[in-house]
């Protein structure tokens, strides 16, 4: 087989099984060959092949072809390696070019958020935080936005263990109006730090998801309170919930 014909046959093939993935109940030769408008034998000589593989599979009381769990196998690989930082780099080097501010991205770690990107943006901007650091879910927007997606075991769990400790005379401490601002939380899609954490330091952050609809991480922005008016914290929300589905997008989130 020339090249030119091989090409063409992967790209049937690939037709084929994006066909066939369309309907859960698989389908027959003749369907599949109505659809790409080619003749039978051409669809069944790539089928079998597919089915060889272990690609597609054929159930043998309707004759219909469907996936083959080789997809399965393949996808489960590929979720294994896919790596939180590589993946949502180059959005947050997209947040870090529109803003200017620092971008941070978090993950979830025995009741505490642990940084493991920092893009300091260009800005002057002196934050506490570092990549490695560990800071309080409480009083930071990254980790509320973790929290509000938590099974309420699991931050009753948290809360018991951490408390929440003062950190500005802005951090919520109550752990009623807590629990109720991590509901509004998860209704809006992000959380904002209104220098609960650091004074003079204002933050919003959305949350990330995985494959299996866990939450994963978050990422934010943070930046001095002079800049991270309301109105810019107005003008960022569809921003960063649009950053936030895409990254979780990239870790198979649908």
């Amino acid at each position: 087989m020339n090249r030119e014909n091989m090409v063409k046959s992967v790209g049937r093939a690939l037709d084929i099984i994006s066909i066939i993935s369309s309907k859960s109940g698989g389908l027959g030769v003749t369907d599949i060959s109505k659809q790409m408008d080619i003749n039978k034998s051409s669809v069944y000589r790539i089928l079998s092949t597919l089915v060889q593989y272990g690609y597609v599979e054929q159930d043998t009381e309707t004759e219909r072809y469907k996936l083959g769990y080789m997809f399965l196998e393949i996808s489960s690989r590929l979720l294994e390696s896919i790596d939180l930082r590589t993946e949502a780099r180059p959005f947050l080097l997209e947040l870090e070019k529109e803003t200017n501010e620092v971008i941070h991205l978090v993950v979830y770690d025995q009741g505490e958020v642990v940084y493991i990107e920092k893009l300091d943006g260009n800005e002057a901007l002196r934050m506490h935080s570092k990549v490695g650091k560990r800071a309080p879910m409480h009083c930071t927007s990254v980790g509320k936005a973790i929290l509000s997606h938590l099974p309420m075991t699991n931050v009753e769990e948290i809360l018991e263990r951490k408390g929440l400790p003062v950190h500005t005379e802005h951090t919520i401490t109550d752990k009623t109006n807590f629990l109720n601002e991590l509901t509004k939380i998860k209704e809006k899609g992000f959380a904002l730090d209104l220098q609960e954490n650091e004074n003079g330091i204002t933050c919003i952050a959305v949350p990330i998801f995985d494959h299996l609809g866990r939450v994963a991480a978050a990422v934010s922005i943070s930046g001095p309170t002079m800049r991270m008016t309301e109105s810019r914290l107005v003008v960022l929300q569809p921003r960063m919930l649009e950053i936030g589905h895409q990254i979780s997008s990239r870790l198979g989130y649908k």
